[in-house]
């Protein structure tokens, strides 16, 4: 499906697994568990959905990650996808839907309520109908899922409040009709996302901006993609000493801009752009330090 035939609101949508899909998952740094605690969530609502719908408090399929730009989550989102279709590649593919509500047009952004149902009730079944197994991403369901118990009619129009309730609704059915169905949401500000969303999640994680430790290993996994094409960089890559030294020097970097940083420096010598392979630990120290 071409970028122009998509519906409003949907950037995408993917056949997985798929080979150029492979490499976030596994190169993303996350706190211990936080990969098998994603994937084990939605491989339970992928393999059991339907087995499980009967029981009292079922699995919602609903996962939400949230925490500061840069801290993976857009790529958590999409290895996911990969790593569960994988995971399930023997009962079939997997449809990977990409949702962003700033997508929607202009012109339908009074519509809200009435997009969001269309989405989640009617698009996102007939997109996923062709194979057995679904994920999800939005992005941002913020915009989607105000918190209500914040929100006035003096600052805010009724169809925020209402939006809020027709992503709920729509939540609901996706579940009760696509049982097995996968929706991975992101958010910057957990706290502006309604209660009775993050209620429904079967798992809600919250990622923090790198501690140290983190800074070193983002520094290192940085230095050993470069390594790959210029092997004379693998010292600086193997540096632990280096790793740790630049996770000192950069405090509340997110991981978008740690692992830049490489780049940002060889970018920054014409001499060093034409030969990344000159790249030492004092250039490094020194843009720093600048």
């Amino acid at each position: 499906m071409t970028a122009g035939s998509l519906p409003p609101g949907v950037t995408g949508v993917h056949v997985l697994p798929a080979d150029h899909h492979d490499g976030p998952w596994e190169s993303i740094v996350t706190p211990d568990g936080t990969r098998e605690r994603l994937l084990g969530t939605a491989l339970l609502a992928m393999m059991h959905g339907r087995r499980l719908a009967a029981m009292p408090g079922p699995p919602s399929g609903l996962i939400v990650l949230a925490g500061p730009p840069g801290t993976g989550k857009t790529t958590l989102a999409r290895g996911l996808g990969q790593a569960a279709a994988l995971a399930v590649a023997a009962r079939g593919a997997t449809t990977f839907i990409e949702i962003d509500p700033h997508a929607m047009p202009s012109e339908m952004l009074g519509e809200s309520q009435r997009n969001v149902v269309r989405l989640l009730r009617d698009v996102v079944p007939e997109l996923a109908r062709a194979r057995p197994h679904v994920v999800v991403h939005i992005d941002e369901v913020e915009s989607f899922a105000v918190r209500r118990s914040l929100a006035s009619f003096e600052t805010n129009p009724v169809d925020v409040q209402r939006a809020t309730d027709a992503v709920l609704a729509g939540l609901d059915h996706l579940a009760a009709t696509l049982p097995g169905a996968v929706v991975v949401t992101t958010t910057n500000f957990v706290t502006a996302v309604d209660e009775a969303f993050l209620s429904r999640a079967d798992l809600v994680v919250e990622l923090a901006l790198p501690d140290a430790h983190a800074r070193a290993r983002i520094i290192a996994a940085a230095l050993a993609d470069l390594a790959v094409s210029w092997p004379a960089l693998k010292d600086l890559a193997e540096d632990g000493e280096l790793h740790s030294r630049v996770a000192v020097a950069t405090p509340g970097w997110d991981g978008r801009r740690l692992r830049k940083l490489p780049l940002s420096v060889l970018g920054a010598d014409p001499a060093l752009a034409r030969d990344p392979g000159r790249l030492t630990a004092g250039h490094l120290h020194s843009f720093l330090l600048n």
